[in-house]
């Protein structure tokens, strides 16, 4: 006697199997590489600090507030790295420098 073919629904079921398998392993590759990325990186060193930065007020667009020096500990999220020259230009534009970090002295800009 001969086996009876499988139907379409059963063949449709082993092609369901066989690609949730597939996903299964890929997502352990994704998950082995992401361990990985986090072991290597948490063996690199800390990028050091900016040597300067601008801290802008809320809001979209706002403009610059206060101006610090890199590794001042009274910065918030929302400063950004600059350049010895933009930090320069942005205390002679009236931008108040950091009172705990003094960068206007570390620049030699003194009002």
């Amino acid at each position: 006697m001969s086996d009876p073919q499988p139907s379409r629904l059963d063949l449709l079921r082993f092609l369901e199997r066989v690609q949730v398998g597939d996903l299964e392993r890929t997502r352990s590759w994704i998950a082995a590489e992401e361990q990985r990325l986090a072991a290597e990186a948490a063996r690199r060193p800390p990028a050091p600090p900016p040597d300067w930065l601008i801290e802008h007020g809320i809001g979209v667009g706002a403009h610059p507030v206060r101006v610090h020096v890199g590794h001042c500990w009274d910065t918030r999220s929302r400063c950004h790295p600059a350049t010895r020259d933009t930090a320069r230009r942005a205390l002679a534009d009236g931008v108040e420098a950091c009172t705990h970090c003094r960068p206007d002295t570390a620049l030699g800009v003194l009002d």
